[in-house]
């Protein structure tokens, strides 16, 4: 099974990427939220994998946060549920606001996810709300070689990117509400308490 790919970037055709590994194009169906954060065409990548064989196709998606693969693979054990619909919970809400969503129960907001009807969300809050025990919310940090931000700025910095605020509102708040000796979680709480004002 592939697991993990390092290469180049060699296209973005949304939702499918090309990139080559020594020599090899491997194509890969991608979420909207990996696309974005891709870094230009020429320049390397490194994607975790998800590789699925059925009875007539092999397909390989492609996932910048392990926070998404593993979603990606949890939404696919509900009933009804098959990657095309993963891949756009993925494309049209961060991790850690599907997961607030699911733990609240909110099967409206789940609902205008395009591809989920009432009694699909109502499948996910049921299926899903203990796994979502809030270790989706602590994962947007991690990138694909398993490295964590080493300062609590960038980290807040990604975390806040996750939750889907654009990147110059981002560094915006960031300066605004870091101090120095300031933990990732406390940035956080006072960027979103003053995006909220």
């Amino acid at each position: 099974m592939i697991g993990r790919l390092r290469g180049t970037l060699i296209a973005k055709r949304p939702p499918w990427v090309l990139v080559e590994v020594g020599g090899v194009g491997y194509e890969l169906e991608v979420p909207m939220s990996t696309l974005y954060d891709l870094p230009d065409v020429g320049r390397e990548v490194i994607l975790l994998t998800h590789y699925a064989h059925k009875e007539d196709t092999v397909a390989l998606y492609g996932f910048l946060r392990d926070d998404e693969r593993t979603l990606f693979r949890d939404l696919q054990k509900v009933s009804g549920i098959g990657a095309r619909i993963a891949l756009a919970v993925l494309s049209g809400v961060s991790t850690a606001e599907f997961a607030r969503l699911v733990q609240a129960g909110d099967v409206a907001a789940l609902t205008r996810i395009p591809g989920i009807g009432k009694k699909t969300a109502e499948r996910i809050v049921v299926a899903l709300r203990d796994r979502l025990d809030g270790s989706v919310l602590t994962l947007p940090g991690m990138h694909a070689d398993g490295g964590v931000p080493q300062d609590p700025q960038t980290e807040a910095t990604i975390a806040l990117q996750q939750l889907g605020y654009k990147p110059a509102e981002v560094a915006r708040l960031v300066k605004e509400s870091a101090q120095p000796g300031d933990t990732a979680e406390s940035i956080i709480r006072k960027s979103l308490k003053l995006a909220l004002r």
